[in-house]
């Protein structure tokens, strides 16, 4: 466990700003009181507030955990990180990257890049409630409101902008689609990751799985005219609320070009999640916040490709929320009709968002 003082985060925010900093409180980002950083945690968010010349700021300093999902390596982690701080500050709306740091081989001292034994990466802070919120509240009220359908549509319409800037590069398409499958946070990443004895899922299912994905992969890479600018990880977890529909969106993730399938996939797939944990099937007010995405996304992106390709995403995204790792209070019940989701899109050549209720049964 690395011992951090206040003091060395003060010189190395001196050292980022051009100007002397000083650390006013140090926290883990959810905890209530400030900290000493002595025994530091790899994967732990901790946010800062300090004085810039009179000025206070609010920053964010977060690292990964190596556990797994292609993090095994310091490399892994590194080039993750300094993607991350190379790109966010590209997309509209996302929290800005400050910089991206490293803690040196005696853990003592913090500097920009050099000698590292791990890196770590500074964003702004944001202040906002996670979008989740809202799809927790619906929940346990069973309705809609107008905000909530104003918010959908701002999610949707966010998506239709940044899948408006192109990029004419046939390789790395390819590449996107290939880690759709291969990387370790995505397919097969995920079948890696979960344990060989389970209720509801045999070794089976996985194997005829991935069998399928080489299918789709080689129809996909094909389809390079569809490279866009994308978020890569865009989900309720991921977006901050402020009132009305004003949001900011964070940690974009794996690439900054791909497939537009991806997002759309990442955030509407939370509308089935949350519909199976709540009334056991696709209908009601989720079913209504679906459609209203999907009918708003068509509308406006004039993609009619999406609903042919958009398959294996929703499939990974199934094995996302279906795993015991990341939820593990989920009923057998839902995992079940989640993995037979997943099946059905891998078995669809054209996806029929109004009908997505059929594809859980």
């Amino acid at each position: 466990m690395i011992e951090l003082k206040v003091e060395r985060v003060e010189e190395y925010l001196s050292d980022v700003y051009k100007t002397p900093v000083k650390v006013l409180r140090i926290a883990p980002l959810r905890a209530a009181q400030a900290v000493d950083l002595k025994g530091f945690g790899y994967g732990v968010p901790y946010a800062i507030q300090c004085s810039v010349k009179g000025e206070v700021k609010r920053l964010v300093l977060e690292t990964m955990r190596p556990e797994g999902f292609g993090h095994d390596h310091f490399s892994d982690r590194a080039g993750i990180l300094l993607w991350q701080h190379s790109v966010f500050n590209k997309l509209p709306r996302h929290v800005r990257s400050v910089d991206v740091g490293s803690f040196l081989a005696d853990g003592q001292k913090l500097k920009s890049l050099g000698d590292c034994a791990e890196l770590f990466l500074i964003t702004e802070f944001v202040d906002g409630s996670p979008y989740h919120v809202d799809l927790d509240r619906i929940t346990q009220t069973g309705s809609v409101t107008d905000r909530d359908e104003e918010r959908c549509v701002a999610l949707s319409n966010y998506l239709v902008g940044v899948h408006s800037l192109k990029k004419d590069d046939r390789a790395l398409y390819v590449r996107a689609i290939r880690d759709l499958f291969g990387h370790g946070e995505c397919i097969f990443g995920l079948t890696d990751s979960y344990p060989r004895k389970l209720d509801y899922v045999d070794e089976k299912f996985f194997v005829q799985f991935e069998k399928d994905c080489i299918d789709w992969r080689w129809g996909l890479k094909h389809q390079s005219h569809r490279l866009s600018q994308v978020h890569g990880d865009f989900h309720p977890w991921n977006v901050l609320f402020n009132e009305g529909i004003e949001f900011t969106v964070l940690d974009r993730s794996r690439e900054e070009y791909g497939e537009p399938a991806d997002d759309v996939a990442a955030m509407t797939i939370n509308y089935i999640f949350y519909s199976l944990q709540a009334f056991g099937k696709m209908n009601g007010p989720f079913g209504r916040l679906f459609i209203l995405f999907w009918k708003n996304y068509l509308d406006e992106s004039g993609d009619e490709e999406i609903v042919k390709v958009i398959q294996p995403f929703y499939a990974w995204r199934s094995l996302v929320i279906a795993s015991p790792l990341w939820y593990p209070n989920l009923t057998d019940g839902v995992r079940k009709k989640l993995f037979r989701f997943a099946r059905r899109m891998l078995e669809t050549k054209t996806f029929e968002y109004e009908r997505v209720e059929g594809y859980l049964k």
